[in-house]
């Protein structure tokens, strides 16, 4: 059988500052997974989430 894609896909969000920013409280970079619907988001999404290394409310960009 083939498979076939479906509409729903799981993607990774990850901390923008965490990234860039060496001077932080704790090491590490937040990661969050969630799913997201390809007809109505075909570009890669922001969400503003809680990051508990910045220790404060951040963009989190999608991750291939």
């Amino acid at each position: 059988m083939a498979s076939k894609k479906g509409v729903r896909i799981i993607i990774t969000l990850e901390c923008t500052e965490c990234r860039t920013n060496t001077d932080k409280r704790k090491k590490g970079v937040s990661r969050y997974t969630t799913e997201k619907n390809r007809r109505n988001h075909s570009g890669r999404v922001e969400f503003k989430k809680y990051c508990p290394y910045c220790n404060k409310h951040t963009i989190h960009k999608e991750t291939k």
